[in-house]
């Protein structure tokens, strides 16, 4: 792979229509591009087109992206495989970058992520090209000069040093004999301070290195005198804990041990995104509170009617038992008022138990969702809260929807996001708009959710999928409602636009894919 001219990129994604715009983008900027529609027929095109850079998505039925990137690497370890995640699925950005992953990239992607994960994807391949290049010719021929040895020696020298990992050598007493400007960079020493000053266990933090030492002398990680992915803690200059992910393997000569390298990986950047993952995960459940106090104000008046007639009776009727034993036609009349209180009371357990079931905290469950009764459900929480804001729900669903595979309460909490977006938009009252419709030809639902608010404004448009990004005051949502939506439709395999004009309102529209023949394809990638 040239730095300099295209290469040959292997997109993978279960969408035709990201599978064509990035296709466009790459090939713009000059590069070759094929493509796969799963991840199966993926593997087996990366095997026998040979691309240089792979893109996977993380989500596709049969096998999924992290599954892609184990097979690519378990074919050819020098392959650069960039993974695309939504912003909700980052825990698995996190791991790709664990087994080696290139970069990942978040959806929707921009021309100008793609365009940096791919000079980064051929930077690495360069380098690991260069390195096994001269390998190679170090092996294969017989270099019988000494100007030849030296520059092949200077070579070596060069690719130590360029390499985006840290690498530390020792002799078999343990002394420091290679020491490359990557380390140095990582552990804040100058080279001259450590090659042939320092003892390799120097560099660990306080008991790491016994551990490391047991690691790789036990086999279990890696094979004799070899150890793949340990991770430990280094100790810098400043006595900084830097983490670190450490392969390493001793140099043997005549089958006796001369020495041990270590190719050493920094791993503060990818624990500060686990760290950034766990907090959106806590973000992302705030902006779900926010919406549940929202719900609850609503559902206090929905059950305070119900309830305050379920009183009257029962007041009505300890007043008449309190004359005396009931006659034929108080008995009747006590039917009729029992029979009203228990459609009452079952109201009431209907309401609750959808406001628990929208506020419980649970793992992805995909099942048989009829999105007519879920919208129904939705509108009929946010009720209330509707109602005193003067907003007309005006429904137009389509009889007879048939059924997708999907996560209810996740769906409940899209549906829930997209309504309260609409109430912040009209704040001075209008109309709230549902349809649904099937489309045979494409075999999807088609869901939308209009307002008659303010609208959105050209140069936010772009952005309202992003994480954090909002338009509303403080103290009125943290910018998450829009991006999760996003990321739990791109979890069902599905998409989710918007159509808006500054003064016409605002018109989402979701298309969701009908239940697959085999319903397990879509929860084993979720």
């Amino acid at each position: 792979m040239n730095n300099h001219k295209g290469v040959k990129v292997l997109l993978i994604d279960d969408d035709p229509g990201i599978l064509k715009v990035m296709t466009l983008a790459l090939e713009d900027a000059g590069h070759e591009v094929i493509s796969a529609g799963d991840g199966i027929s993926g593997v087996d095109l990366c095997a026998s087109a040979s691309p240089d850079i792979v893109i996977t998505d993380i989500r596709m039925p049969g096998i999924n992206g992290m599954e892609v990137l184990k097979r690519v690497k378990q074919m050819d370890p020098d392959k650069e495989v960039i993974v695309a995640t939504a912003a909700t699925d980052m825990n698995y950005a996190v791991e790709a970058l664990r087994l080696d992953a290139s970069d990942f990239i978040l959806k929707p992607i921009s021309e100008q992520a793609l365009s940096i994960a791919i000079k980064r994807a051929r930077d690495r391949f360069a380098t690991r090209r260069e390195l096994k290049d001269y390998t190679a010719l170090i092996e294969e021929r017989w270099m019988d000069t000494t100007e030849e040895l030296a520059r092949t020696f200077q070579t070596q020298k060069l690719l130590i040093e360029s390499s985006i990992d840290g690498i530390i050598a020792c002799d078999k007493s343990g002394r420091i004999i290679i020491f490359n400007k990557s380390m140095g960079k990582m552990l804040g020493y100058a080279r001259k301070e450590m090659l042939g000053q320092k003892m390799i266990d120097r560099v660990f933090c306080p008991g790491e290195a016994e551990k490391f030492k047991d690691a790789l002398a036990s086999g279990k990680h890696g094979g004799k005198g070899r150890l793949f992915l340990h991770e430990c803690f280094f100790e810098s200059r400043d006595e900084t804990r830097i983490p670190v992910q450490l392969s390493a393997a001793e140099m043997v000569r005549e089958d006796e041990q001369v020495g041990l390298v270590c190719f050493v990986r920094d791993e503060r950047e990818i624990r500060k995104l686990t760290q950034e993952v766990a907090n959106q995960a806590r973000m992302l459940h705030q902006d779900k509170m926010i919406s549940l106090g929202k719900l609850a104000a609503s559902v206090v008046h929905e059950i305070n009617n119900p309830l305050a007639g379920i009183l009257n009776y029962a007041r009505l009727m300890s007043k008449i038992l309190s004359r005396g034993a009931p006659g034929a036609e108080s008995t009747e009349k006590f039917s009729g008022y029992l029979a009203l209180m228990q459609s009452e009371l079952e109201r009431c357990a209907k309401i609750v138990a959808n406001l628990l079931a929208f506020s419980r905290k649970s793992k992805l469950e995909f099942g048989p969702v009829d999105l007519n009764e879920l919208l129904r459900i939705c509108i009929n929480l946010s009720g209330h809260k509707l109602e005193l804001q003067n907003i007309r729900v005006d429904t137009r669903l389509a009889p007879d929807l048939p059924m997708i595979q999907g996560d209810f309460s996740q769906l409940q909490q899209c549906m829930i996001n997209l309504i309260f977006n609409a109430v912040d938009a009209i704040p001075e009252g209008g109309t709230l708009l549902f349809t649904s419709n099937f489309e045979a030809a494409r075999n999807l639902i088609r869901i939308t959710v209009k307002d008659s608010g303010c609208g959105i404004s050209r140069q936010d448009l772009p952005y309202i999928f992003e994480p954090f990004f909002t338009t509303k005051t403080e103290g009125k949502g943290v910018g998450l409602g829009l991006s999760t939506t996003y990321g739990i439709i791109d979890r069902h395999k599905g998409t989710i636009h918007v159509n808006s004009e500054p003064g016409r309102g605002a018109e989402f529209v979701i298309d969701l894919p009908v239940s697959p023949a085999n319903p397990a394809d879509l929860s084993r990638t979720s």
